[in-house]
């Protein structure tokens, strides 16, 4: 199989390249051939996920399997998909699949029980709150979650749309002061469950960002051990 990771991106196209740049920045290289073989499929036009599961809009399934197909062929061995919400439609998407996806939530999950975390909050899209994958695969690591209520859950989706919208400041303070609040219900971690929140946090340089789980560089890392086993031991 190849070692060839396909990324199915462009949601958004921020939080693409984001991803990108946290899969280079884990890699243990020392020159560019010791990097991952990438093939990235960015095409923003793939139909709003949240839109179309709180309001019947358009499905993106469609267009997520055309980009998955052209990542096949491209010759991928491996998909990761960095948007939370997509991953609504992870099982038709998996069916569809000759080679493996990686799953951002078991990635994040697995992330905090290596670190022997018990109880996270959430900030994420309604999308993803309503697609209810993320309680499933903590709940395999005994991992208790705590979600917004509406009025801070409406904050929460203010402020990754103003990111998706190009005001990065002005969207990462908004969601810098939802992570403050999430935090004060006591969890030990609140997990970035959509992809321009950490990009957010990151460029406003947040003080709660260490207490952070950023599942995009959960999902990075997982990248980077999946094409850690696909390297055959050099001969004597």
């Amino acid at each position: 199989m190849s070692s060839l990771i396909g990324i199915l991106g462009g949601m958004g196209p921020l939080a693409t390249v984001d991803f990108i740049t946290k899969i280079i920045s884990q890699t243990p290289a020392t020159r560019d051939q010791e990097h991952l073989p990438l093939l990235v499929h960015s095409v923003p036009q793939i139909p709003d996920r949240t839109a179309c599961l709180l309001d019947n809009q358009e499905s993106p399934l469609n267009a997520l399997l055309q980009g998955l197909n052209t990542l096949i062929n491209g010759g991928a061995g491996c998909i990761a998909i960095p948007c939370n919400t997509a991953h609504y439609w992870y099982e038709p998407l998996a069916r569809a699949s000759s080679v493996p996806i990686l799953h951002i939530a078991q990635a994040c999950a697995e992330a905090l029980a290596r670190d022997r975390i018990t109880s996270v909050g959430l900030l994420a899209t309604d999308g993803t709150l309503k697609a209810g994958f993320y309680p499933r695969h903590l709940a395999e690591f005994g991992i208790s979650l705590k979600t917004p209520d509406t009025a801070l859950q409406k904050r929460v989706m203010e402020g990754i749309y103003l990111v998706k919208s190009g005001a990065v400041e002005q969207g990462g303070r908004v969601l810098d002061a939802c992570m403050g609040e999430m935090l004060q219900q006591g969890v030990e971690r609140v997990i970035l469950g959509c992809t321009e929140i950490p990009f957010a946090l990151a460029h406003i340089g947040s003080p709660h960002a260490r207490l952070g789980m950023d599942a995009t560089k959960a999902l990075a890392a997982a990248c980077i051990r999946w094409h850690g086993t696909r390297q055959m031991p050099v001969a004597a």
